[in-house]
Parts: C-alpha cells; sequence; structure tokens
C-alpha cells in the first residue's frame, strides 16, 4: 500500500489555557496578604501600572485629622492626671516597659544559651565544645550527635565533651540538649530531685505504659500504689517534652479577614477587607508614548505589551473581588442561622449547591474559597469551614458533620474522667438526640478532633 499525503481542514473546540487566564486563576487562590504582594511585584515590573494614591486621600485625611485630635486629647488628660492633685509631676517609669523591650524582638533559643553560655563556668574548651552543642540542637532542642561525633568535630578529648554536654544540660530551659526523650525527662525530673522515685522507674521502663494509662500494670510491676501511679503520671504529664518550643524562631502568624460579615438593621452585609490594597490605574504619560511618533517601534511594541498585561490584571482583580463576595453572600444565605445561633445551627453544605446559586463551577468555589478567612459575628473562620457533609437525623432531616464533631467534643468534656465513655456509648447518646450515627464513625470525628480513645482518658485518682 502506498503512502501519500493528504491534507484535511477538521474544527474542533478546545480550551487553552494562556497565560492571561493562568492569572486570573491563580488570583481567586490568593488570600488578602498574598495578593497585596503579588500586585507590589506587578507594580515593580510593568511601567504601565501605577498606584491610585487619590483613592485613599480623603481617608487618610480624615484619619490624620482624627489621630491629631486624639493626640490632642491624651496631652491634655496626661497634664491634668500629671499635674492635677498638685503641682508636682508623678511619673511610673517602673511599671512602663523601656523603649528597648517594646522596639526589640523576643530573645531566640540560641541567644538565651548563648547568654548562659558566657555566664557560666567553663573551660576555655568546654566553651569551644559548648558553642558547638548549641549550634547542633534540632528543632526540639535535642542533641541527636554522639559523643564521638563531636570529639572529631571539635577536636576535643572525651571528657571535656561530656563535661560540656553536662553543663549545657543544666540551662534553661530545663531538658535541653538532651539525647532523646527519656533523657530530656530525666533531666526534668533531676532538677525536681527525683531520683530513686517512682517518676524516675516509670520514665525508665515504663512511658509506652504511661501513654496507654496502663496504671494497673504500672503498678503490679513496681509493686506500688494506682495512686502513686497516677500522682507520678501528673507529675511527667506537666513536664516538656520539648524543651526548644518556647523558643520558636518562627514569626507568630496572624489571621488577617479577607471578608466581613457584619449584621446591621437585622441583615448580614458582605465588606471585603481591601486595606492596604493599593488601586491601580494606568501611568498617562507611558501612554503617550504608546501613539507618539518619537517612541521607536521595540518600545512601542513593549508599552504595549505592559498595557495589555495591566488591564488583564486590573480587571483579574476587579472579578476576584466580586467572585468573593458572590461566594460569600451565597455561603451567608445558606449559613444564617450559624451565624445568628451558632456551630450547633452549621447546615450540611457542599461544594456544588454554592456553586449552582452563583452560577459558577465547583472549581472556582474550591479556588476563591481557599486560604481565605472570614469574621464573623461567631468568630473568625476560613471559607471552607462552611462546607461539610451531613449526617441523616431519624426524622428524615440532616445535621452538618462539623456539629456532630463539636458535639462530640461536648459529650467527652463533660463525662467522668473516672468512668470515660467508649465511642459505642456516644453513638448511643447522640442516637438519643435524633442523630444517626455509626460507632466507626464517632471514632473517626474523635480522632480529627485530637481525642484519644475512652482507655487512655481513664483518670484513676
Amino acid at each position: 500500500m502506498a503512502l501519500e499525503l493528504k491534507q484535511h481542514l477538521k474544527l474542533s473546540q478546545q480550551l487553552i489555557m494562556t497565560p492571561q487566564l493562568q492569572q486570573a486563576i491563580k488570583l481567586l487562590q490568593l488570600s488578602r496578604i498574598e495578593l497585596q504582594d503579588y500586585i507590589t511585584e506587578e507594580l515593580q515590573s510593568n511601567p504601565l501600572l501605577e498606584a491610585d494614591t487619590t483613592t485613599f486621600r480623603d481617608a487618610d485625611s480624615q484619619r490624620l485629622q482624627k489621630e491629631s485630635q486624639e493626640l490632642l486629647r491624651s496631652k491634655w488628660d496626661a497634664y491634668l492626671e500629671t499635674y492635677g492633685r498638685d503641682n508636682t509631676p508623678y511619673y511610673e517609669d517602673d511599671e512602663r516597659p523601656s523603649l528597648e523591650a517594646s522596639a526589640t524582638r523576643p530573645e531566640g533559643l540560641y541567644e538565651h544559651l548563648f547568654w548562659q553560655l558566657r555566664m557560666n563556668d567553663f573551660t576555655d574548651k568546654e566553651r569551644e565544645v559548648g558553642v558547638f552543642i548549641i549550634g547542633n540542637l534540632d528543632h526540639n532542642g535535642y542533641l541527636t550527635m554522639d559523643t564521638s561525633a563531636i570529639c572529631e568535630a571539635t577536636g576535643c578529648p572525651e571528657d571535656v565533651v561530656v563535661s560540656a554536654i553536662a553543663k549545657v544540660q543544666l540551662f534553661d530551659p530545663t531538658g535541653i540538649a538532651a539525647r532523646d526523650l527519656k533523657d530530656c525527662l530525666h533531666i526534668q525530673a533531676r532538677t525536681l530531685g527525683l531520683e530513686n522515685s517512682v517518676v524516675w522507674s516509670i520514665i525508665d521502663y515504663h512511658l509506652e505504659d504511661l501513654q496507654t494509662k496502663n496504671y494497673d500494670k504500672i503498678s503490679h510491676e513496681l509493686g506500688v500504689s494506682v495512686d502513686e501511679v497516677s500522682r507520678a503520671a501528673e507529675i511527667i504529664v506537666n513536664m516538656e517534652p520539648r524543651p526548644a518550643r518556647d523558643y520558636s524562631d518562627e514569626p507568630p502568624q496572624y489571621v488577617v479577614p479577607d471578608v466581613y460579615v457584619v449584621k446591621m438593621d437585622g441583615e448580614f452585609v458582605i465588606v471585603l477587607n481591601e486595606e492596604d490594597i493599593p488601586a491601580l490605574r494606568l501611568n498617562k504619560q507611558y501612554q503617550g508614548m504608546m501613539t507618539s511618533s518619537c517612541t521607536g517601534k521595540i518600545a512601542r511594541d513593549y508599552l504595549s505589551d505592559c498595557f495589555k498585561s495591566a488591564q488583564w490584571l486590573m480587571k483579574s482583580i476587579q472579578q476576584r473581588q466580586s467572585t468573593l463576595c458572590k461566594v460569600t453572600e451565597s455561603i451567608v444565605k445558606f449559613q444564617r442561622e450559624f451565624l445568628e445561633h451558632g456551630i450547633s445551627h452549621l447546615k450540611p453544605l457542599v461544594l456544588r449547591d454554592v456553586a449552582d446559586d452563583v452560577g459558577m463551577h465547583e472549581s472556582t468555589i474550591s479556588r476563591v474559597t481557599s486560604n481565605k478567612y472570614v469574621h464573623t459575628p461567631q468568630g473568625t473562620f476560613e471559607l471552607k469551614y462552611f462546607f461539610n457533609s451531613g449526617i441523616s437525623r431519624s426524622d428524615g432531616s440532616f445535621v452538618a458533620s462539623q456539629s456532630v464533631k463539636n458535639e462530640i467534643e461536648n459529650i467527652i468534656k463533660a463525662e467522668d474522667p473516672k468512668h470515660p465513655l467508649s465511642d459505642q456509648a456516644i453513638a448511643q447518646m447522640l442516637k438519643v438526640k435524633g442523630v444517626k450515627i455509626a460507632r466507626r464513625t464517632v471514632a473517626k470525628y474523635r480522632e480529627l478532633l485530637g481525642i484519644v480513645p475512652s482507655n487512655r482518658r481513664k483518670k484513676h485518682y
């Protein structure tokens, strides 16, 4: 059969992910802070874009006027407080933090440890090893390198390394530079003077039994009463397994709402948080250069591309804000009873419900609710919090799974610590309240809540 070349015409439709469409999808997923950073980058890279500061001028002038009035009032109040009773000024500087205290960040773990290294009695060689030890602690504050490796790395003899480790382990926080969890607990027990005690023996031989609260086994093998085991367990539970926890170098993560839901005159109003998000406009000077005969072709083509990119970005941001507002309005409509009365009135809701309501695809709803937070009269929640499956009631209606989780948590909080409820017992209690739920579902929700099984919740005192 001979091979031949032929040309055919074929019509077809397909969705092409243009860079502009990819940008629009990306903007939907960004949180408010991420959007702010993205706009800042675009302002720096696109000469056709500029921040429209006139939008905020009136608001800024009103804010400055208000702040100046408050400052004048505060100075007058301070004058009256200072000189009102007599003519002798009175200050309480001791109760006020210093400027240095208010302006500097909290002391980190390494700074705290190095300060103690300088303040304690170390030989020069021990101090050299101490610096190495502190620099090689893991994120929990443990020293995972063995002694021989430290000797090789520092060039110091074993007795110097052992001595330096022992001295660093006396530092605050207690348990620092421990080899492992058991060593960490031993250091803390030693600080409390609990060597040769039940606490020490449990740390040595029964940490797994302690985790499962098998107090009877510990009592039998150590030859002490269950009450003694319970008291020792309480001491161990209050120890810190991760000494470096309170000195994390990670900055605190604050949740900034992207949307506010405010009740006004009996209705819920949606307000987008656009604080610090600059309004954008096109630069008129560069626009003029695009049509000027003095501008070369290469520059004109470049400015034309920047112009199209700027227009698309402004349109995409506007579309993002509009979509976020529509989706939030839809969620508020479905979850109005929750906003009025709390979590027990949270309704089952899936992405399809909101998608059908606003006329968008489910994937769009998923993107626009990702990494977004809303402040409501009931608190601040991630938008995805309002989407949850439903569990049937005995009357045929449905209750939100999140409401069931909350009910399980409340039941466990109210249980007798000496006789904790099993998952089956909790399922029966929910059934009495009209919620049909299997024992394995109770167990699943309990685990999601971070609550241990009943045999580990039992207390013996």
